[in-house]
């Protein structure tokens, strides 16, 4: 994991990569236990029949489940000191490219984009890549961004 020592280190990695995360296992008590926080029943994540049917091979992460991983790998890829607060701002982008099938591994790579200095504070600007074990294709990619305080 990579510690960054204030805002300043962080303004020195815009336009690298922060990192990569573990790979995270898939797995269809994930799947169901999601469309059961979120109440998205759609068969697709549910039914092995009907995403087979579909031509996904059998059920599939809903795209937002992937998504929601992004703060976990990023706890994982750093750490920084200093802001007392930090606060999930939103996303400026996102793309779901590849579905991502039960039992796949799912890891994400951090490149920093942008630090801006807002009141209070700083906003910054990440690239999430969603990859999946084996494949080319990532499951999604997002600009995410995330409000750091005094």
């Amino acid at each position: 994991m990579l510690t960054l020592n204030g805002i300043s280190e962080l303004k020195e990695r815009v336009g690298r990569p922060l990192g990569t995360s573990d790979w995270h296992h898939i797995t269809q008590e994930h799947i169901t236990a999601f469309a059961n926080a979120t109440d998205d029943f759609e068969q697709i994540h549910l039914d092995d029949a009907r995403g087979k049917e579909a031509g996904l091979g059998g059920t599939i992460a809903h795209g937002l489940y992937t998504l929601s991983l992004g703060p976990k790998f990023l706890y994982e890829i750093y750490s920084l000191t200093g802001p007392s607060l930090a606060l999930n701002y939103g996303f400026e982008k996102v793309r779901f490219l590849s579905p991502v099938t039960v039992n796949s591994r799912v890891r994400m790579t951090a490149t920093m984009r942008a630090v801006e200095r807002i009141p209070g504070g700083h906003r910054v600007t990440i690239t999430q890549t969603f990859e999946i074990e084996g494949r080319e294709k990532p499951a999604a990619v997002a600009e995410s961004v995330v409000a750091y305080f005094d």
